[in-house]
């Protein structure tokens, strides 16, 4: 905390009393005071009482003092004229005001913090540039989003992990977004692209699993090549998330740029998925079919609809799997050895799924 801060806090209590108020630092020289005579002059170091209330107040030479920082160190204090309750008073609410000045002053001093408004956008457009040149925050160098969710109270640890990985707190942020998301703002190299995202979150998934045995969901956005660009980077991440937990919950770390027609089915109106499901199921609904059935769909789909591939590795005769086949065709009407059936189908698939996703959770 500067002294600057220090000051005008004091000349804006200066009105209020007649006592004298100043701050000493940790050898007792006054740093402050609404005595000008007595900036610079050394009043002796005093041992201070730690704590919170107003007993934690220390008389000395005709002065009380007061710890600054909330009793949790002992750098700074600041000091009333007089040993009596009226500079007791004077003491403790001139600490007061000093501390709450210092934490707004942090805050917007604070990298960290600057970034965390820009990502949530709770900073207008037109502070963006101002505030970056006031923090001497380069406004156009390459960084990733990286968004961790976990399922867990273990919020704290899991920052502390980021943070060791990622010493670098000028440069590259943790943030914790909320109880389970925590967001990592890396700056890279003009050439930093989304493959090294991917093996900064595959380091980190290790991490936390290794060391907190947690099990995580990683969403990484697209590079962002200028700060005014973080906040849709961040949602990026945050959609990656949500998408690929509908759609793609084998993996653990979704990209952005890899979700696919999952990401236009996301933004569908349920009105339009419901007209689609009944439309394309005129016979039966899809769940109608049986787990067998749709086993046999998913591995025909890995295989690029390849019967012979498909029959091998679902170690049946070919004969079988064009049997379960002919019979998924009279069910749906979809003959998914015909790309254009198989790719109706496998929108089906993915839209029914996305109703799921939306009713279980009251949407």
């Amino acid at each position: 905390m500067s002294s600057r801060i220090f000051q005008s806090v004091i000349i804006q209590l200066k009105d209020a009393t007649n006592r004298v108020i100043g701050v000493i630092d940790s050898d007792g020289s006054v740093i402050a005071c609404s005595d000008l005579t007595l900036i610079g002059d050394n009043i002796g170091a005093v041992q201070l009482s730690q704590g919170e209330d107003d007993d934690s107040t220390t008389r000395s030479n005709e002065r009380t003092f007061k710890a600054l920082g909330n009793g949790s160190r002992d750098d700074y204090a600041v000091f009333a004229e007089g040993e009596d309750d009226i500079a007791r008073t004077v003491c403790v609410m001139a600490a007061i005001a000093i501390n709450e000045a210092g934490v707004f002053f942090e805050e917007n001093n604070d990298k960290r913090i600057f970034v965390k408004n820009v990502i949530c956008e709770n900073i207008l457009p037109v502070d963006l540039y101002v505030r970056a040149k006031e923090l001497r925050f380069a406004p156009d160098v390459n960084r990733g989003v990286i968004l961790v969710r976990h399922n867990s109270t273990m919020g704290t640890a899991v920052v502390e992990v980021l943070q060791e990985i990622f010493p670098d707190r000028q440069n590259d942020f943790v943030i914790s977004v909320s109880d389970n998301d925590v967001a990592l703002i890396k700056e890279m190299t003009p050439k930093g692209d989304v493959k090294y995202l991917f093996k900064l979150a595959k380091t980190i998934e290790k991490k936390l699993e290794s060391e907190l045995m947690l099990k995580t969901m990683i969403g990484v956005g697209t590079p962002a090549r200028h700060i005014r660009e973080l906040a849709e980077r961040y949602k990026e991440a945050l959609l990656s998330i949500k998408i690929g937990s509908i759609f793609n919950d084998e993996n653990t770390i979704i990209g952005y740029e890899n979700l696919g027609i999952g990401r236009l089915i996301y933004q569908l109106p349920t009105t339009l998925c419901e007209i689609f499901l009944t439309e394309v199921f005129k016979r039966n609904p899809i769940e109608a079919l049986d787990q067998e059935t749709l086993h046999t769909i998913d591995k025909f789909f890995e295989n690029s609809l390849n019967v012979s591939e498909t029959s091998r590795k679902l170690f049946v005769h070919r004969n079988t799997l064009v049997y379960r086949l002919d019979k998924l065709q009279k069910m749906t009407g979809l003959d998914l050895r015909k790309f254009d059936d198989a790719i109706i189908f496998k929108v089906t698939q993915m839209v029914s799924r996305y109703m799921h996703y939306k009713e279980s959770n009251g949407y």
